[in-house]
């Protein structure tokens, strides 16, 4: 039986009226798609709806990955509508019912993904006044609106609601519409407020996702259940590079619930009624591939300075003189793994007639759709993706890949197929973050300041495996079946102005991308993780300024306010110092093993500082990050509270990333499969962690979601450094040798 169709679903009511999302029900979420067509966003109604009962429903391609968007959205709709925040619901990621915003990555879902939707309710509110204009007899710019209800000002006795108005007139005048993906816009005739008359952006609105999700209401991918639904597992390759031989499922086909095994291409994978069952059969099929040996080199970082290119960059000269002062120094980064706390979870629904309903964690939904649509052979607009909550996911944690997974399970069976990869899988097989290496040389004036520098720069490329899952190729299960990978594209970590805050006289930069260690069907994919190459290269930059003001004999904070001249930069730095309690002072000081550094960062317009204070004991090598100051400049902050929780999360997941995380593989296969061979944080771990929010209401929003991910490693390490004198240039910090 296949899934419900609303329509089925409102004949069988109460089927599936258990599951919540927050205090909102969830279940038509859960019903099989009737139609599956992206709706244009040139027509208001796609952006926002108003109900009689003056409800009001957004639609926004963007999803909310655990940080607090979907509030921060709903204060923006509010705000321009002048209604209560309470009043708004929103619909996310749900490629039948939203509009294609391009999905979620590079922190912009505030900074552009929020642009439309103010935009259009924007327009929606001066389409509302003009209709109340003429009922009311008076000039539109008579009435004012509070809380949906327009009024004439001076006479309350004269209003009318919003929901009397849409009685009469449906919201679907045409929009002017620019852009694509993320940088898709929309503008009605109505002009955004001015940020100075703001009531409701700025302030702390409480979350409204958290009250499910502390009283275990929410909903999420794993609890997805429709009709007729069966359960997978897949069964990957021995290592990369191995190529399915034979395939014996005689055992598998005495478990209670066994289904069917699945082949197609090297695609192996398992059908059963229940969870278990799948377990059991994907156990019991023995499956023979072909030797694999060699594939991964054995010493990751020579293999990186030795092998040939497969794509350069560089810019700008820098030369060095007998007469300076030369310092050089290396840095090494390694694969890391999104090491969810959650495995990727999806259920796909391929239907007789094509059409079909896939629900995912998906980061960017409307991507996936397209391919989805490739993989399966079918037309784009009979593939419907619902995006469902998942773990948190920063980048291509293996969502994509899972439904990839489940929609070949479903339309093999023709039935739904529901698949849950493992803590092993999640681990082993999912995307990983890019491995980087990066070489310094600098030259000291007489003056203690920088007067030439080279950064040579090699990475594997975070975009081997593009962000946006729209074709068959950059799915594991796409390159399993034997479809290539054709958007291959190459990133590097890179110096510049929207990188590094620093004014040097000449600097020359050398970027260089590694091939893929493996050509397809890889456990080692690189692809984003959160910031991409942004931790690597600002933990071997800002290491490397730091080592510079030690050899200049030069606090470390007052030596790169020397190299600075960007006021916004020069503000971030000096809070963050009086936060902190900043002793000016060159490093190390040694002293008994405590010890504090500092490290800044860019990204997108967003300035960040962050202090770290540790307690190092090289007797026994043992670290303790003990206090996290990080002060934060994105421009407009909408909710400062929901803001301040992000940046602390981001803080403790990239000192995690610092301290302990590093993908481990040999000859063949990835060896980090659980928390044990790929450690991160515990709660024990987690220090005091102070947030300087600097707001400026003059500026538009810019990301908030990344740009801390930054400067956390080079801090602790310059921290270590200030704390025993000795340099950390290798992460994580703790397995750096």
């Amino acid at each position: 039986m296949a899934a419900t169709s609303r329509r089925e679903f409102l004949a069988i009511g109460g089927l599936l009226v258990g599951f919540k999302f927050g205090d909102s029900a969830f279940a038509p979420q859960l019903l099989a798609a009737e139609t599956a067509q992206t709706p244009a966003p040139a027509r208001l109604d796609s952006w926002l709806r108003i109900g009689a009962d003056q409800s009001v429903r957004v639609f926004t391609g963007k999803v909310d990955i655990g940080m607090g968007v979907q509030t921060a959205l709903m204060q923006i709709v509010a705000e321009e509508l002048d209604v209560a925040v309470a009043r708004v619901e929103l619909i996310m990621g749900d490629t039948g019912e939203t509009p294609d915003q391009g999905g979620v990555g590079g922190s912009t879902s505030i900074s552009a993904g929020a642009k439309p939707l103010r935009n259009a309710a924007a327009a929606a509110r001066a389409l509302l006044i003009e209709l109340a204009s003429a009922r009311l007899g008076v000039a539109p710019g008579q009435l004012e609106v509070a809380d949906g209800v327009i009024r004439v000002k001076g006479d309350a006795s004269k209003s009318v609601s919003y929901g009397a108005l849409v009685n009469d007139h449906n919201l679907t005048e045409n929009l002017r519409v620019s852009g694509s993906g993320f940088a898709v816009n929309v503008e009605g005739n109505g002009k955004p407020k001015d940020p100075a008359k703001y009531k409701i952006v700025g302030q702390s609105v409480p979350r409204v996702d958290l009250p499910g999700k502390i009283f275990g209401r929410a909903m999420y991918s794993t609890d997805v259940r429709v009709p007729g639904m069966l359960h997978g597992r897949v069964i990957r390759p021995s290592g990369a590079g191995a190529s399915l031989v034979r395939v014996d499922d005689s055992a598998a086909k005495g478990i209670r619930g066994y289904v069917q095994t699945v082949t197609r291409g090297n695609f192996v994978g398992v059908v059963a009624e229940n969870e278990w069952a799948a377990i059991r059969a994907r156990d019991a099929v023995k499956v023979t591939w072909s030797g694999v040996a060699d594939v991964f080199p054995s010493d990751l970082y020579a293999h990186m300075r030795q092998a040939k290119p497969k794509a350069s960059r560089e810019s700008g000269r820098a030369e060095f003189s007998r007469g300076q002062k030369i310092v050089e120094a290396s840095y090494e980064w390694p694969f890391q793994a999104h090491a969810t706390m959650g495995p990727g979870c999806a259920v796909a629904d391929f239907r007789a007639d094509g059409i079909t309903t896939v629900w995912s964690g998906a980061q960017k939904p409307h991507a996936l759709k397209q391919g989805l649509a490739q993989m399966l052979g079918v037309d784009e607009d009979r593939v419907r993706v619902v995006w469902v909550e998942a773990a948190g996911s920063y980048g291509r944690a293996g969502d994509e890949d899972v439904a990839g997974d489940a929609a070949l399970l479903s339309q093999a069976v023709g039935k739904p197929v529901r698949v849950e990869w493992s803590r092993a899988d999640m681990t082993a097989w999912g995307g990983k973050g890019p491995a980087a290496m990066v070489d310094f040389k600098a030259a000291l004036g007489a003056d203690g300041r920088i007067e030439a520098l080279e950064m040579i720069a090699r990475a594997f490329s975070g975009t081997e495996i593009i962000p946006q899952a729209n074709t068959a190729g950059n799915m594991l299960a796409g390159q399993l079946i034997g479809m290539p990978n054709t958007t291959e594209g190459n990133e590097y970590v890179q110096w510049g102005a929207s990188t590094f805050a620093y004014e040097i006289p000449q600097v020359h930069w050398a970027g260089h991308v590694i091939a893929p260690l493996a050509p397809a069907a890889s456990p080692m994919r690189a692809m984003h993780l959160r910031d991409p190459n942004g931790p690597a290269g600002t933990f071997a930059g800002e290491s490397f300024l730091d080592e510079l003001a030690a050899a200049a004999g030069a606090d470390p904070i007052e030596f790169r306010l020397r190299h600075i001249k960007d006021p916004r930069m020069e503000a971030i730095l000096k809070a963050v110092a009086e936060r902190a309690g900043w002793e000016t002072r060159p490093s190390p000081k040694r002293d008994l093993g405590a010890g504090r550094g500092i490290a800044i960062a860019l990204r997108g317009g967003t300035y960040v500082a962050t202090v770290a204070e540790v307690e190092a004991d090289r007797t026994n090598r043992a670290i303790r990050v003990k206090r996290l100051v990080c002060a934060h400049d994105c421009g407009l902050i909408v909710n400062p509270e929901a803001l301040r929780g992000t940046i602390q999360a981001n803080l403790v997941q990239s000192m995690s990333r610092a301290l302990k995380e590093r993908v481990t593989f040999d000859d063949h296969k990835v060896t980090s499969v659980d928390w044990k061979s790929y450690p991160v944080a515990r709660w024990a771990d987690v220090p005091k962690i102070e947030v300087v929010l600097v707001n400026h209401p003059e500026i538009a929003p810019s990301g908030a979601g990344e740009p801390s991910s930054r400067p956390t490693a080079a801090a602790i390490a310059n921290a270590v450094f200030d704390a025993t004198g000795v340099r950390v240039r290798r992460a994580p910090i703790l397995g750096s040798g």
